[in-house]
């Protein structure tokens, strides 16, 4: 079970570090600072891997417990998990779910909001490139309006002849 709260404990500290890189990326876009916002990405996406990474290592630290409780076919969520821990792991347990749960709670929010940003940010470049680009014609059909003629009163055939 150790093993399982140590794993909690590092994909925590992994979303409290995602977290904290969402916040700068709302400032970068606020701010509209490309080229910091290009390398933040980056770094979070390293931050990506190692959640991924973690959450391995937490899947494999399940099973291996659930092998040691002769439950090897089955699934056990966290919930579950904190059932068949004892009294002094339940504890840590509940405490670091709690913690995860708010933190991807927050961080779920602040990507909401950045996605907004970036939707508005895209609005205002397009409105932006309307307002330079030259309105176009009306290039629907119309009917072709007769135009009076200049040659006078004169018919085609003579009628003095």
């Amino acid at each position: 079970m150790s093993a399982i709260y140590r794993s909690l404990e590092k994909l925590l500290t992994l979303h409290q570090s995602l977290n904290s890189l969402a916040r700068k990326k709302r400032e970068l876009i606020t701010e509209n600072d490309t080229d910091a916002l290009s390398k933040l990405l980056i770094d979070e996406q390293k931050h990506l891997k190692a959640i991924e990474q973690s959450e391995k290592e937490r899947a494999s630290a399940v099973k291996d417990f659930l092998t040691s409780k002769n439950m090897a076919n089955e699934t056990a969520t966290l919930t579950e998990l904190i059932d068949l821990a004892d009294d002094s792991e339940r504890k840590q347990l509940e405490t670091v779910k709690d913690k995860l749960l708010l933190e991807v709670k927050s961080l779920r929010e602040e990507n909401q909001l950045n996605q907004q940003l970036i939707y508005q940010s895209l609005q205002f470049v397009n409105v932006s490139l309307d307002m330079f680009r030259p309105a176009q014609q009306d290039f629907n059909y119309d009917k072709p309006v007769p135009q009076p003629s200049n040659r006078g009163s004169r018919s085609m055939f003579d009628s003095k002849a």
